[in-house]
């Protein structure tokens, strides 16, 4: 469920969720085929299949809804990131950068809408950069302190938040060379991330 931040009501009954949970799709569904500029809340209403009226029950406008999408993006990522590191040894902090690289190129190849969203880092595509990097290094910061049991200090927020905004920054380099994304500049990225955070980490 995305945040509340970006819904005018949240969904009470499971009818409702339902509901919300197509009308997301269709809305990520129809970003990768017109892009953000050619978005609408009505086709999002025709692919979804509800009446109009049902999308502004939860959204004023199309930025509220790619920003509920970008929100549940992000839940989902650190679902999937919070799985990946449970089986892994506590010190193996490595090989929880690792999923944390890799549930990301995943999401930005196969989940729709994602590759032009991802985390909402810009709505509308092209705005000035938004904060969202800063939620996404403090899903990560708790993640990476509850496997390694350590504190979510400030320094290790400030070191993820870093690697965050590093790592953004060099995979859309990747995805630029190459739309599947470069896998030599991936690899770089990987090495980048070992290095720096080492000196936190090791």
């Amino acid at each position: 469920m995305p945040s509340g931040h970006s819904l005018r009501r949240t969904p009470v009954q499971q009818r409702s969720a339902e509901r919300l949970t197509r009308i997301l799709d269709a809305c990520a569904q129809l970003l990768d085929e017109t892009g953000y500029e050619g978005l609408s809340t009505r086709a999002v209403a025709a692919r979804a299949e509800v009446p109009i009226g049902s999308v502004y029950r939860f959204f004023g406008n199309k930025r509220a809804m790619a920003e509920a999408l970008a929100a549940r993006n992000l839940d989902r990522y650190a679902e999937r990131v919070g799985a990946r590191i449970a089986g892994m040894p506590a010190a193996d902090w490595r090989g929880a950068v690792d999923a944390v690289l890799d549930e990301y190129l995943a999401m930005k190849r196969a989940v729709p809408g994602f590759a032009l969203i991802d985390f909402g880092y810009r709505i509308p595509v092209a705005a000035p950069a938004s904060g969202a990097n800063h939620e996404v290094a403090d899903r990560l910061t708790d993640l990476l302190a509850a496997h390694l049991g350590r504190s979510a200090d400030p320094v290790l927020r400030r070191t993820t938040l870093v690697a965050v905004e590093a790592t953004d920054a060099l995979l859309q380099l990747a995805f630029r060379v190459d739309p599947s994304g470069d896998a030599g500049i991936i690899a770089e990225t990987r090495e980048l991330l070992y290095a720096y955070l080492a000196r936190v980490l090791d």
